[in-house]
């Protein structure tokens, strides 16, 4: 049988469905379900099949129920199937299936989960991408942490994963840096021109005021002295200094946000630069295929909504076809003065990532880029034939909503130097990397959040972190107190797998083997929904049933986990207690969260 019970029962439901309904359409097929039951009074899976096959086969939902009931009812690991509902059949397993959980567990440790639902499938997830003009603030967090999480969770379920980080070193933000470095810079050198004399030379105004840039100017002036500078100091010629400026501040930014991301424990396969793929031209090679394939013309694009018809300069401009993709309007790749618009940018960026094997795009965005989302799908759908052909490529986005950081009850603004913004590092600082992951983890992407600082740090139940590391802290410490008991042989991973498990019979034991044989499954959905917040509510209901069954243990000696004098039985719960802590691992693994061996 599979490490995947639920992928084991869902084949022998397809079977015998196909005894009941033998010209049964393989699409049809494809649908059936085995799922966890809601309610576990109601058993221990729940499968579709009838209701699916019903109008294919032209009979009640009812009557293949009751037919695909009885024949599950006969089949090996089967207490009962009964039909329920509209068309439904829900199955309740014998405990010794449950226990033949253990030892798959066991045998495959953290491998337990990896499931080949992935097909190795090339996913490009590209998460993060803060422009490189300050440091990284809580509003990049959520984002970076969902990115990290979704790719290490697609990676278990069988993809093959590229985490890309894209620069955005092209744009006017990078320009505006430049500026403000040169301020921090000239203001290092003692120049005397004032701050309003010199905002006055600055393009748009000086955009990023936040004494985080004090020390750049301050290497800046270390590393090339008042080269860099007119006379007495003051602001020499643009072409003197700006390339020179901005490379400078670009790197110091691009450190400063990589090692904030490593504090956080996110790492990423790629760091690709805009600039660079300008340089390429891959920009203008998309807009060239697409013109070819006639996806092209030149019009003017209607008002936008809200937007007073005096208001509006109708202007001809480049529009892509990008209605006949699914949008909702047609798109400018090009402006009047024959500039690219960023989203004709953006079009050649995510060429060159199909180019570069991905055939599932994964932008993780966030919540205000969600009008970008049907025109780049409807562009890789455009697109992708001329630099896949003959593969399928799909665009997904995962938005990210805002997160509001509380302490007592208030907004926080912990950061002083960075301006108005909580910063990543002061988050990290204040309550650590693991909180912060799994609480970022503990809601969908798209709904808005509170992270309460006090909640964070707190060791209560209601603190989901520390409740999952304590159950694994638990579990660990019933694994030393037994390795100093006499009599009891080896208790490692792989000797437990062998150990006989019938003494697990207590209702409590078998709900956490039910726990345990939803983990591949519950991977398999999760990648597929490209959901990781699932992990960690599971994660919560695991640490829930193991906590239960310890307290039960307090008050009814027979379910304590170390039994004096009953070797066999104290070693069957040994098992049940690695196995918890194995998946635990495995979970807190996906989340990029460290386990515990010990509370203190």
């Amino acid at each position: 049988m599979s490490d995947n019970l639920f992928a084991s029962y869902r084949a022998r439901v397809v079977e015998a469905l196909a005894r009941i309904v033998p010209d049964l359409p393989a699409e049809v097929a494809a649908r059936v379900e085995v799922t966890p039951t809601r309610d576990p009074a109601h058993g221990d899976m729940a499968t579709n099949a009838a209701l699916l096959a019903a109008k294919p086969a032209r009979r009640r939902p009812a009557e293949i129920a009751a037919a695909l009931a009885a024949e599950l009812a006969g089949s090996d690991g089967v207490a009962a199937a009964v039909p329920a509902g509209p068309g439904f059949v829900n199955i309740t397993l014998e405990p010794a299936t449950l226990r033949g959980v253990l030892p798959a567990v066991l045998r495959a440790g953290a491998g337990y989960g990896d499931g080949a639902a992935g097909q190795g499938v090339m996913v490009n997830v590209e998460y993060v991408s803060a422009n490189p003009t300050g440091p990284m603030h809580v509003g990049h967090c959520r984002g970076a942490v969902v990115g990290d999480a979704l790719a290490n969770l697609l990676t278990k379920a069988g993809f093959g994963v590229v985490k890309e980080y894209y620069v955005n070193d092209a744009g006017a933000q990078v320009a505006a840096l430049a500026w403000a470095t040169y301020w921090r810079y000239l203001q290092a050198l003692g120049t005397p021109t004032g701050e309003s004399d010199f905002v006055a030379l600055v393009p748009g105004g000086l955009q990023y005021r936040g004494e985080y840039l004090v020390p750049v100017g301050a290497a800046l002036a270390d590393a090339h002295g008042a080269s860099l500078a007119g006379p007495d100091g003051r602001p020499a010629a643009v072409p003197v200094w700006f390339d020179t400026v901005r490379e400078f501040a670009l790197g110091w930014m691009l450190r400063m946000i990589r090692e904030d991301l490593l504090q956080l424990g996110v790492t990423h396969d790629v760091f690709t630069s805009e600039r660079e793929i300008l340089a390429r031209g891959a920009a203008d090679e998309a807009i060239a295929r697409l013109d070819a394939a006639g996806l092209l013309y030149e019009g003017v694009l209607e008002p936008p909504k809200g937007k007073v018809m005096a208001d509006w300069e109708a202007r001809p401009q480049t529009l892509f076809r990008a209605t006949r993709f699914g949008d909702d309007v047609d798109r400018p790749l090009r402006k009047s003065d024959g500039s690219n618009t960023y989203f004709a940018n953006d079009i050649g960026y995510h060429g060159d990532k199909i180019a570069r094997g991905a055939s599932v795009v994964v932008d993780v965005l966030g919540a205000d880029h969600g009008g970008y989302v049907s025109r780049m799908r409807s562009a890789v759908a455009a697109i992708a034939p001329f630099y896949a052909p003959g593969r399928p490529v799909a665009f997904e986005a995962v938005l990210c909503q805002i997160v509001h950081v509380i302490q007592n009850g208030q907004p926080v603004r912990m950061s002083k130097r960075a301006g108005t913004f909580v910063t990543l590092r002061d988050l990290l600082d204040e309550v650590g990397r693991d909180a912060v992951r799994f609480t970022m983890l503990t809601r969908k992407p798209d709904a808005q959040m509170e992270f309460d600082l006090d909640l964070a740090v707190a060791q209560t139940r209601d603190n989901p972190v520390f409740y999952v590391q304590y159950a694994h802290a638990r579990c660990r410490s019933v694994l030393r107190a037994a390795a100093e008991m006499p009599g009891l042989g080896p208790v490692t991973r792989e000797a437990l797998a062998q150990v006989p498990l019938d003494s697990l019979d207590a209702e409590a034991e078998l709900a956490l083997l039910r726990r345990l044989a939803h983990w591949p499954r519950l991977v398999e959905a999760a990648a597929l929904a490209r959901e990781p917040h699932r992990i960690a509510f599971y994660l919560n209901d695991l640490a829930g049933d193991f906590h239960m069954l310890w307290n039960r243990g307090r008050d009814d000696a027979t379910l304590r986990f170390l039994q004096a004098g009953q070797p066999e039985s104290t070693r069957a719960r040994l098992a049940l207690v690695e196995g918890t802590a194995t998946v635990i691992r495995s979970g807190l693994a996906v989340l990029g969260v460290e386990p515990v061996e010990e509370m203190r």
